[in-house]
């Protein structure tokens, strides 16, 4: 890197502005940039925090030793989970591109941005439809009374037993609603089965569940109609792309925290809350050396951070080019583990306060995913005074983390299919691509609203996005460290943010994270067991289709590096492999006033004649002295490279793609 270069990126101020530089709106006015960092920060944060923060996070948590749990999970954070956000952040904005354009990097692994783009489709459709269903409990949370306080209702049935008894004695007076409590918690302690009214509520009234996942029956129209509101919603705040969904992420990433809050200062006054609390965090030091724990410790960072799906790539790429996502990659990583610790207290607050009405152990009452945010948790606010408040306030927030995520699913796909494609008439349209995405996943979510949708759902919940997700990381990083060289890419954020990546970091992208990611993929195959569902067990043919979901976005990568080898010139397999691994001569800065050391374009006669008058004379200048320079080394047999003043070589189309 020449001195005038490291000078302007050492020079980059913190919103990703170059001093020196004219002030402009968009430093990339063909795609955009976010409207400022605070935005790129806030969009991030929304993705990385989702429904796993608040509904598998704190169960994993109770499950693997409590306050152990701690140790492995922040250990994770930092070897896997910081550097690979790091990394991914990095890729997207040194190229402007989204997770197919930065394959340039090295063509035949083009097949992983495709397998970015699969996951990121499974995901949106089975994610918007938990949105929807969340949107329909806010809905149903507008009443006087809950409707799934007590078991009186047409969908309730002969073992149904509620915490406020059978509502018969119900009326607005403290001391009837008292006596039924505790008439509620005799019933429940005096029966050997119980099935509470927030659980057939669930099943019999919201879901009408079907007996197998093969028996769609019909479609919820509730739940599809909740289903156009979401897609419909998520469609409004992406209509100008990320200058809509910057503005909105104002709200929906940060009021979340506010809801977090409230439901944790209600919690911890509530009688038994310090037993769920205790529950949540007394560490079981014995279990720190299970394998198992250390295990679920590096899947849920892996997970939670939303690495491989595609969508840290993506919103990096709206990025200014000197912004520093080294620091944005610890904010947002840290961010995203403390909502998850925080959230276990709101939680677990709760259910402490559920398991002391019920006079049962905390474990009774605990949950994960669905059953967390649609039966357990619906029941203990039950229990509250005012308690449609409390439930409007609790989906209301799960909708916002679900939207904050949704987001950036929808803007991966979209970003994929403009950058792509790369016409004028495209980028003008880029809207009619948002509403065209949203239409067909909205489309997609439909087989998911009808009686069999839960089993569909939690389907593609364990298969499309789990065990191929680690694949597509540990390729990633194989890539980007060895085949096109370590030594390449610290070069090019050093370029990119004016310094090198850290030590430390060097050494997790090369060595550490790849382990890791190895060791969550063994860690998935040697605990894997097939999906069930309460009491249903998933059919094999149901499986069958689980697995081909899986590798549907696994096998984009082999099926299209076989693709670009056998388009790539050469005469044996061996030099078309090599061509086909080498760097695309466009890759690098997506802005040519970026393009500088071995990324700039050389400079000719031909060239400079057609610069303006100003520029014109300065260039020629340059060449003058490059020649001057070029005989000078000639004449001391030195070198044959020509280098001027601008950092230029005339190897600079190809980086070395070796490590």
């Amino acid at each position: 890197m020449s001195e005038s270069n490291t000078i302007a990126a050492s020079t980059a101020d913190q919103n990703g502005a170059v001093p020196g530089e004219p002030v402009k709106k968009d430093e990339n006015s063909r795609r955009g940039n976010w409207g400022n960092q605070i935005e790129f920060v806030l969009t991030s944060v929304g993705y990385a925090v989702g429904l796993g923060n608040v509904w598998r996070f704190p169960y994993l948590c109770y499950r693997n030793g409590g306050g152990a749990f701690m140790l492995p999970y922040f250990i994770m954070l930092v070897f896997c989970g910081i550097p690979l956000f790091f990394l991914e952040l990095s890729f997207g904005q040194f190229a402007s591109q989204g997770c197919l354009g930065v394959w340039k990097i090295s063509p035949m692994f083009k097949g992983v941005g495709y397998g970015m783009m699969v996951v990121s489709t499974y995901i949106g459709i089975y994610y918007n439809v938990v949105i929807c269903i969340a949107f329909y409990y806010f809905f149903m949370s507008m009443t006087n009374l809950l409707p799934w306080t007590y078991c009186n209702n047409p969908w309730n049935t002969p073992d149904c037993s509620g915490v406020l008894g059978s509502g018969k004695q119900f009326n607005a007076t403290l001391a009837n609603a008292t006596t039924s409590l505790v008439a509620g918690v005799t019933e429940v302690v005096n029966r050997t089965k119980r099935t509470s009214p927030s659980e057939e509520y669930w099943k019999h009234y919201v879901l009408n569940i079907s007996d197998g996942i093969g028996t769609f029956g019909e479609v919820r129209l509730p739940i599809l109609g909740c289903l156009a509101v979401s897609w419909f919603v998520v469609f409004l705040c992406l209509i100008r792309g990320v200058k809509s969904s910057g503005k909105v992420v104002y709200f929906t990433a940060t009021f979340p925290y506010l809801v977090l809050t409230i439901l944790f200062i209600r919690g911890i006054t509530l009688d038994g809350a310090i037993n769920g609390i205790k529950y949540y965090l007394t560490p079981q030091w014995q279990k720190v050396l299970d394998a198992k724990v250390w295990g679920d410790a590096a899947s849920q960072i892996f997970y939670s951070l939303g690495c491989a799906w595609g969508g840290l790539i993506t919103m990096a790429s709206y990025n200014k080019f000197h912004n520093n996502c080294f620091r944005d990659s610890i904010i947002i990583s840290i961010t995203n583990c403390a909502t998850s610790v925080y959230a276990g207290f709101v939680i677990f607050s709760i259910l402490g306060f559920m398991a002391h009405n019920l006079n049962v152990p905390v474990s009774e009452v605990a949950d994960h995913g669905p059953g967390l945010a649609f039966v357990a948790y619906p029941e203990a606010l039950t229990l509250l005074p005012i308690s449609p408040l409390w439930s409007m306030l609790f989906f209301f927030m799960l909708i916002l983390l679900g939207l904050g995520t949704q987001f950036c699913l929808l803007e991966t796909l979209v970003t994929a299919i403009v950058d792509e494609i790369g016409t004028d008439w495209i980028i003008r349209n880029k809207t009619v691509v948002t509403l065209s995405v949203a239409i067909v996943g909205f489309l997609l979510g439909v087989p998911l609203t009808t009686q069999a949708g839960i089993y569909w759902l939690l389907l593609m919940d364990n298969y499309a996005a789990s065990f191929s997700l680690v694949i597509i990381s540990c390729i990633m990083c194989i890539c980007v460290m060895y085949v096109y060289g370590h030594k390449n890419y610290f070069r090019d954020v050093e370029m990119m943010l004016g310094f090198p990546p850290p030590l430390f970091f060097k050494v997790c992208w090369r060595f550490i994270s790849p382990v890791i990611i190895s060791c969550i993929m063994i860690f998935t195959v040697i605990q894997y067991k097939p999906i069930t569902y309460n009491n249903y067990t998933f059919p094999n043919w149901s499986l069958g289709v689980g697995f081909c979901m899986a590798m549907s976005s696994v096998l984009c990568i082999p099926i299209y590096a076989l693709y670009k080898i056998s388009r790539s010139p050469g005469a044996t397999f061996r030099e078309r492999l090599k061509f086909a691994c080498r760097a695309d001569p466009k890759w690098g800065p997506a802005l040519q006033e970026h393009r500088t050391g071995c990324y700039a374009p050389l400079v000719s006669e031909d060239t400079v004649e057609s610069r303006p008058l100003k520029e014109k004379e300065e260039l020629k200048e340059e060449l003058r002295e490059e020649l001057k320079e070029d005989e000078t080394e000639r004449k001391d047999d030195i070198s044959l490279t020509i280098q001027g003043s601008n950092g230029s070589t005339n190897t600079h189309n190809s980086p070395n793609p070796s490590a």
